[in-house]
C-alpha cells in the first residue's frame, strides 16, 4: 500500500516561494552593507512593526522569550513579588518570572477560549502581587478590557505574552495596545515569523523603552557607554530585513488563515465528540493555531496521523502540572479548565499557503474518525 502524501501542519518553504526574490534581495542588501547587527534594517524594522501597531516604541532581541525577561527587568521585579499568568501557555511565560526574581502564580484559564479567566484573578492578588501576564493563545486575545479593569482598580501592570497573537484585536485595539508593555515572539512558525529567532518589546512608555534597549545592548545605547550591567540580546541585521518583507504580507497572510478557519468552522461544525475554537465576541483571532478538542484526542492524532496528516498538541501538559512546578503542588481542582484542556487540545494544519485539497484532507479524515 502506498504511503499518502503529507498534509504538513506548516510550510515555511512553501512561503518562502511566494517571496523569494524580495526575500534573496532583502538579505543580499544586508550583506552588501556588512549590517549583521543592530543598523539601519533593524531600525527600520522598529519602526515598521511600531506603525502596524499603533504602539509608538519598539525594543528588537533575540528572542521572545527575552522579550519578556527584559520586560520584567525594566519593570523592577524583583525577589518575593509575585506575577500572574495563565495556567495554559509555553513555559516560556511562566519561566521568565521566576528568572526576573519574581514568584509565578498560576491561574485558570476559560472554558472556552484557552486565555486567562479574568473572573478568577481576583481570588489570586495578594498583598506581593505586582503585574499580571496575560497571555493571547493561540491567535485569541485575553478579555483585555476586564483585565486592564482589575489591573487599575489593584494598581498592577500588566504585560502582554502577544508571542501567537501578531494583528489580533480586541474591542477594535491591536493585542499589545493595552498594557504598559507586549512581547512579541517572531520565531520561524509565528504567524511573523523569521528565519533564526528573533524578538521584541512594545511600550508607549518611552522611559521603559530606553531602559529595555539599554539591558537589551549590555547596558548602553552606545559602544563602551555602559550604564548599567544588561544581557545581550539583540535582533541581526539578516532577521530584520527578512521580517521587514514579511510584515508587508502579514495582512494577507491573516486573512487566509481566517478563511481557513471558517472552512474548518463550517465543515466540522457538529461532529460527535468535536470541539471547535470559539471566538469570543469584540475579539479577533489571527489563528495561530486551529485547535480543537476532542475526548479521545491521542486517537485522532494517531488516526491522522496514520493518513499522512501532521498535527501538534499545544499544550500536552499544562504549566502547573509541569515537573518544574511540581515545588507549588497544584492539583486539578485547582485549574480544571487548564487541566481538562490539556488531555484535549489538538492542533491542525494550518498556514496561509495550504490548499484547498490539503484543507479537504483534513476535513474528510476527521469526519471519518468521528462517525
Amino acid at each position: 500500500m502506498s504511503v499518502p502524501e503529507t498534509v504538513p501542519f506548516a510550510d515555511l518553504y512553501a512561503q518562502y516561494l511566494t517571496i523569494k526574490p524580495e526575500i534573496d534581495a532583502a538579505m543580499a542588501e544586508v550583506i552588501r552593507a556588512s549590517a549583521f547587527i543592530r543598523g539601519p534594517f533593524v531600525d527600520a524594522f522598529e519602526r515598521e512593526f511600531s506603525e502596524i501597531l499603533g504602539v509608538p516604541h519598539c525594543v528588537s532581541c533575540a528572542n521572545g522569550t527575552d522579550a519578556l525577561y527584559i520586560a520584567m527587568h525594566a519593570l523592577g521585579v524583583k525577589p518575593g513579588d509575585e506575577v500572574i499568568t495563565s495556567a495554559h501557555s509555553w513555559i516560556a511565560t511562566s519561566e521568565t518570572i521566576t528568572q526576573a526574581g519574581g514568584k509565578v502564580v498560576f491561574c485558570d484559564t476559560d472554558s472556552d477560549t484557552f486565555t486567562i479567566d479574568p473572573a478568577r484573578i481576583e481570588e489570586k492578588i495578594s498583598p506581593r502581587t505586582v503585574g499580571i501576564i496575560p497571555v493571547h493563545l493561540y491567535g485569541q486575545p485575553a478579555d483585555m478590557p476586564a483585565i486592564m479593569a482589575i489591573a487599575a482598580r489593584r494598581g498592577l501592570w500588566v504585560l502582554e505574552d502577544c508571542a501567537q497573537a501578531h494583528l489580533a484585536r480586541c474591542g477594535g485595539r491591536s493585542a499589545g495596545s493595552f498594557g504598559v508593555a507586549a512581547a512579541f515572539s517572531f520565531y520561524p512558525g509565528k504567524n511573523l515569523g523569521a528565519m533564526g529567532d528573533a524578538g521584541c518589546v512594545l511600550t508607549a512608555d518611552s522611559e521603559m523603552a530606553e531602559r529595555m534597549a539599554m539591558f537589551a545592548r549590555h547596558g548602553g545605547l552606545k559602544k563602551g557607554d555602559h550604564r548599567m550591567e544588561g544581557i545581550n540580546s539583540r535582533l541581526d541585521g539578516m532577521q530584520a530585513a527578512v521580517l521587514s518583507v514579511k510584515l508587508r504580507r502579514l495582512p494577507f497572510w491573516t486573512a487566509a488563515r481566517r478563511r481557513l478557519a471558517a472552512v474548518y468552522d463550517k465543515a466540522l461544525d457538529g461532529l460527535s465528540g468535536l470541539e471547535l475554537p470559539e471566538v469570543s465576541a469584540g475579539r479577533e483571532h489571527v489563528y495561530h493555531l486551529y485547535v480543537v478538542r476532542h475526548p479521545r484526542r491521542d486517537e485522532l492524532k494517531k488516526y491522522l496521523a496514520d493518513r499522512g496528516i501532521e498535527t501538534i498538541i499545544n499544550y500536552p501538559v499544562a504549566l502547573p502540572f509541569l515537573p518544574a512546578y511540581s515545588r507549588l503542588g497544584a492539583r486539578p481542582g485547582d485549574f480544571p479548565n487548564a487541566y481538562r484542556h490539556q488531555s484535549m487540545v489538538l492542533s491542525l494544519p494550518m498556514f496561509p499557503e495550504m490548499a484547498e485539497a490539503q484543507q479537504t484532507r483534513v476535513i474528510e479524515a476527521i469526519r471519518a474518525f468521528c462517525k
